[in-house]
């Protein structure tokens, strides 16, 4: 079982997102997340993909754009501490990865589809770590953070997100 991680490893950045699972079962939250994200994001037409809650917020194309790059980026971090890998990574920032995309000129159905393969190469990458590799810690835009806790950051990161989408862009 890889548990609940301690705050010690992770920056109180991510604090919101680990507080975001309640489970004990980390992989098969992510599980079950794969399979009602899926459900939700089919349901998005084309039209709904592009709305903006406000003029300078992302479109509902983009918020899903920044779960996929999200869900690389940790799984990236997990994949080089697992490995033993002392470099410290580099942090991102979300806005200058938004200025970037073209998640507005896509279809719908394309992101959706990437962020189904990305969470399925996520949980491929997870089940394969042992028990010694889930507590590895190693440094994330100058932060400590371990192996485990970025599958809850993983897991509260796409929570927040697609309460968000919920509550202030009607995605149902």
């Amino acid at each position: 079982m890889i548990g609940k991680p301690d705050s010690s490893e992770y920056s109180h950045f991510y604090a919101g997102y680990v507080a975001n699972v309640t489970e004990d079962d980390v992989l098969g939250a992510l599980e079950k997340q794969t399979a009602e994200t899926v459900a939700l994001f089919a349901r998005v037409d084309e039209e709904k993909g592009a709305f903006r809650y406000a003029p300078e917020k992302w479109s509902v194309k983009q918020v899903v754009g920044h779960l996929t790059d999200g869900e690389h980026i940790f799984a990236y971090r997990a994949l080089a501490i697992a490995r033993g890998d002392k470099a410290s990574l580099p942090g991102f920032d979300e806005n200058e990865y938004m200025r970037e995309s073209n998640f507005d000129q896509r279809s719908m159905r394309s992101i959706a589809e990437a962020h189904a393969a990305a969470r399925a190469a996520t949980l491929a990458l997870f089940r394969g770590f042992s028990d010694e590799m889930w507590q590895r810690v190693g440094t994330a835009n100058d932060n400590a953070v371990s192996v485990r806790a970025l599958a809850y950051i993983t897991l509260g990161h796409e929570r927040h997100h697609l309460k968000v989408l919920r509550e202030r862009y009607g995605v149902a």
